[in-house]
């Protein structure tokens, strides 16, 4: 889920009442808060820990909420997570840590730490491209033997992983693989063993990305030939619109400021969308059907 700001270190408040709600009308099966979409590393602490409590109050337990807690330090991690513990989240979501790099050895004894000290189950958070430091093969066998470790999401792109790590969770009933990418959403379901998708796009479109899930996970041949290549759309239009890495949130949080459901402030270090971008971002809207014409 994006994180609906109106300032540095102010949440859209009602923004984020709206946005919920037009989540779970998409039938999601659980939200994920401060993660990379959610631009968690650049949100300070106390705006972390309102975002997590008024996002448990609102849902109120119709879908698990799940926590980012991935932080430089150790001890923040294990404090947000108690309070996400004590509001009402069902999980945390954790990365390793950035900044300093890491090896596997090192990995695994900050895991062995820091999971015996969270109070809720965690997912392991792949995301190498950010954290510099991917959760390795065996490291990931040797974490799934530690009891509150629940699963896996992976965000690197890359299918062989992916097909690695099904083959290791068919070990381990009652882990689950969730995937990042939207455009690997029907493909790791259907042939890598993942168990559904954390993806950016269900903040603006969720019925779309639940459909494609759904689709996928009965089978469904002739409906996943259809879906994909809406997303497939969303991808190379929305998120396309500018020249950075940025983009992506940039472009989500252009469109749902442009759809009246949230504003589209960004923290530090990126800014906004320029009234040329939001044009662009409010025509591929009305092409694909999201925005009236």
């Amino acid at each position: 889920m994006i994180t609906p700001l109106l300032a540095r270190d102010e949440l859209d408040v009602a923004g984020l009442e709206r946005l919920l709600e037009h989540v779970l009308g998409g039938g999601v099966a659980g939200l994920f808060v401060l993660g990379t979409t959610g631009e968690a590393a650049s949100l300070g602490y106390r705006l972390r820990y309102e975002l997590v409590q008024r996002v448990c109050k609102q849902v109120a337990g119709r879908v698990p909420v799940l926590v980012g807690i991935t932080d430089t330090s150790f001890v923040e991690s294990v404090r947000l997570a108690n309070h996400a513990a004590d509001v009402g989240a069902r999980a945390v979501v954790l990365s390793s840590p950035y900044y300093h790099s890491v090896a596997q050895p090192e990995l695994w004894e900050y895991l062995q730490h820091i999971v015996a000290e969270l109070p809720l189950p965690v997912f392991l958070y792949n995301m190498p491209s950010l954290t510099k430091v991917p959760f390795a093969l065996d490291t990931l066998r040797r974490a799934m033997d530690l009891p509150r470790v629940a699963g896996i999401k992976d965000s690197s792109g890359d299918m062989g992983y992916l097909h690695q790590v099904g083959r290791l969770v068919a070990e381990r009933p009652g882990w689950s693989v969730l995937v990042g990418p939207e455009d690997l959403l029907a493909e790791s379901v259907l042939f890598a063993g993942a168990h559904g998708g954390v993806n950016g796009g269900a903040n603006l479109a969720p019925r779309l990305y639940v459909e494609l899930y759904e689709a996928a996970a009965r089978r469904d041949l002739v409906r996943v030939t259809e879906l994909p290549a809406r997303v497939v759309r969303i991808v190379g239009t929305l998120y396309a619109v500018g020249h950075h890495g940025s983009a992506v949130i940039k472009g989500l949080k252009c469109a749902l400021s442009l759809l009246g459901i949230c504003d589209d402030f960004m923290a530090e270090p990126f800014h906004r969308f320029r009234a040329p971008e939001r044009e662009v971002i409010g025509r591929h809207l009305r092409d694909l059907g999201l925005l009236a014409p």
